[in-house]
C-alpha cells in the first residue's frame, strides 16, 4: 500500500498542474487569482496587526529577588491584562522615558516596570539566553575569524537561517583596532548615511548597548570591564576608560564594537516591523540613510524573489520570533581588494561592470557578511548584527570541497541571484583558479573524484575547519 501511495503522487501532481494552468490561462482564472491574492493580502495584514511576540513577563519573578528593596517596593505586584495592554501601547515614535508609566511596550512590559528595572538588568534571565562562556585563551593580536563558507548548491533564494551559537554573538578578531578606526572615519565622513536613530528607538538603543556590554565583559574579561557603579566601561585593547552615558548608545557602540547593528521595531498600527535605528558601515551600493524608516519588504526590494517567495513568511516570522531563539545566516560575495563600505555613486562601483584584464588573483577576496538576528526582551526590538570578514580567495585552495561548490554556483547558479551579486566582473579570474583548485583536490584525494557539488553537511563550515582555524591562530 505504501509503495502504491507514493507512486500515485506524481500522477496527482500532474493532474493538478494541468487544471491549475487551464484555470490561470483563462481571463476569468486570472481575475480569480488577483481576487484571491487581494483577499490573502488583506487577511495577512489583519493578522499582523494583532500578532505579538511571546512575552517575557514571567521572567520578572526571577528578577525580583535580585532587586534592591526600594526597587521591589516600586515594582509592587506586577499585573497584566491583554485588553489594557493593547489599549495602552506606546506609539512607534514615542520616547519611553517621557511616556506615562501606565503605557506598555509591545514586548508586554509596562513603562513603570522598565523604569524600575533600571540600567543593566539581567538580560540573560530576561531573554532566556545565558551569558557566553569566558574565552581566556583568546588573543586579540592573533585571533582569526572562524572560516565561514556559506555556500549552497542547489543555489536558490532562501534566508538559510540556523540557530545562533550564542557564544559567538559578538566575535572579535585581529583587525579590531584597524576596523574601529575605519568605521569612525566613515561616520565622520558620511554621518547619518551610516549611523542614525529615529524617535521611539531610545529604549531599544539603550538595551542593545547594555546587552553588548554585558556580553563582551563576560566573553572577553581580559579586555573589557564594566565598573561596579555601571557608569564606566574599560576597554583594555584601546587603552581607554569611557563613561557609558555621555554619548548616544549607538555612538558608544561605534567607539568599541566593530560590527554593524540594525534595529527594527513593531509598528502598533500595522504590525509591520520598521527599521528605526542602526550603525551600518559595511554596505555596498546602498547606505543606511536610504533604508531607515522602511519596513522589511521595502528594505529588501532589490533582492531577487523576495516578494514572491519570502515576504509573507519573513513578516510572519518577525511577528512571532521569541527572545530565546536567536538565529544566524551568512551572505557572500567575491570582492576586489577589501572594500568595507561603497556608497551609491562611488567610483569603485563602476569597476564592477567590467572584466578588468589586468585583475590578478591576489586581489580577489571572499567577503562574508555573517549576520545574526535576535529579539531584545524589554524593548521587543529585533536587532540584526553583521560582521564583515575578508579571506583571500587563494586560501580556499586547501579547504575540502569548497572550491568545487563555489565553482558550481558561479557556473550554474541562479542567474538572477548571480546578477544581483554582480559576480561577472571577477569570473574571468576566479573560475580558472577554482577549476585548478578542484582538480588538485581530486588528484590528491582530498575530494572524491566522482563527487558532485552540493551543500555540505558541515555548512557553513567544511571538514577539518577547526584544525585549520586553531593552527592559524596558535590557540
Amino acid at each position: 500500500m505504501m509503495v502504491s501511495t507514493i507512486q500515485a503522487w506524481p500522477v496527482l501532481a500532474v493532474c493538478l498542474s494541468v487544471v491549475t494552468l487551464l484555470a490561470l490561462w483563462s481571463p476569468r482564472g486570472f481575475r480569480n487569482r488577483k481576487q484571491q491574492r487581494s483577499k490573502s493580502l488583506t487577511s495577512y495584514a489583519s493578522n499582523l496587526a494583532t500578532a505579538f511576540p511571546p512575552f517575557q513577563r514571567d521572567q520578572l519573578q526571577y528578577l525580583v529577588p535580585t532587586l534592591l528593596p526600594a526597587q521591589q517596593k516600586a515594582l509592587g505586584v506586577p499585573s497584566f491584562t491583554q485588553e489594557t495592554f493593547e489599549r495602552s501601547l506606546l506609539r512607534l515614535d514615542e520616547d519611553y522615558s517621557n511616556a506615562d508609566d501606565s503605557k506598555y511596550i509591545f514586548s508586554g512590559f509596562s513603562i513603570r516596570e522598565i523604569k524600575v528595572l533600571g540600567d543593566f538588568p539581567d538580560y540573560s534571565s530576561l531573554s532566556g539566553i545565558p551569558l557566553p562562556k569566558p574565552y581566556p585563551e583568546f588573543d586579540i593580536v592573533k585571533a582569526k575569524p572562524r572560516p565561514y563558507r556559506p555556500f549552497r548548491y542547489p543555489y536558490h533564494q532562501t534566508m538559510s537561517l540556523t540557530k545562533l551559537e550564542s557564544d559567538f554573538w559578538i566575535e572579535l578578531e585581529s583587525t579590531y583596532i584597524k576596523r574601529i578606526a575605519q568605521r569612525k572615519e566613515l561616520y565622520a565622513r558620511h554621518g547619518p548615511a551610516v549611523l542614525q536613530w529615529l524617535p521611539g528607538s531610545e529604549l531599544a538603543c539603550k538595551e542593545l548597548m547594555e546587552m553588548v556590554i554585558q556580553f563582551v565583559c563576560a566573553r572577553y574579561p581580559q579586555y573589557f570591564v564594566l565598573s561596579e557603579d555601571l557608569l564606566w566601561f574599560e576597554n583594555k585593547i584601546l587603552g581607554i576608560r569611557a563613561p557609558i552615558r555621555e554619548k548616544h548608545p549607538l555612538l558608544f557602540l561605534l567607539d568599541h564594537i566593530p560590527e554593524d547593528f540594525a534595529i527594527v521595531l513593531r509598528d502598533p498600527d500595522t504590525g509591520y516591523y520598521i527599521f528605526r535605528a542602526g550603525i551600518i558601515c559595511s554596505s555596498v551600493g546602498w547606505n543606511l540613510g536610504v533604508k531607515i524608516g522602511l519596513k522589511l519588504s521595502q528594505i529588501h526590494q532589490p533582492v531577487p524573489d523576495y516578494e514572491e517567495k519570502m515576504q509573507f513568511s519573513m513578516d510572519r516570522f518577525f511577528s512571532k520570533m521569541p527572545t530565546n531563539k536567536p538565529i544566524q545566516r551568512g551572505s557572500w560575495d567575491i570582492a576586489v581588494d577589501q572594500p568595507l563600505h561603497i556608497s551609491p555613486g562611488d567610483p569603485h562601483l563602476s569597476h564592477r561592470s567590467i572584466q578588468d584584464k589586468a585583475l590578478t588573483l591576489s586581489r580577489l577576496h571572499l567577503r562574508v557578511d555573517w549576520q545574526t538576528l535576535r529579539r531584545m526582551p524589554i524593548s521587543g526590538g529585533i536587532v540584526f548584527n553583521f560582521k564583515v570578514l575578508f579571506t583571500p580567495l587563494e586560501e580556499l585552495r586547501d579547504e575540502p570541497y569548497i572550491p568545487s561548490i563555489l565553482l558550481k554556483v558561479l557556473k550554474h547558479g541562479n542567474k538572477s541571484i548571480l546578477k544581483y551579486k554582480n559576480t561577472w566582473h571577477i569570473e574571468h579570474v576566479a573560475i580558472p583558479a577554482l577549476e585548478e583548485y578542484e582538480l588538485e583536490q581530486k588528484k590528491s584525494g582530498l575530494v572524491e573524484k566522482d563527487w558532485e557539488a552540493r551543500t555540505l553537511d558541515e555548512s557553513p563550515w567544511f571538514p577539518g575547519w577547526e584544525e585549520k582555524w586553531h593552527t592559524q591562530q596558535g590557540f
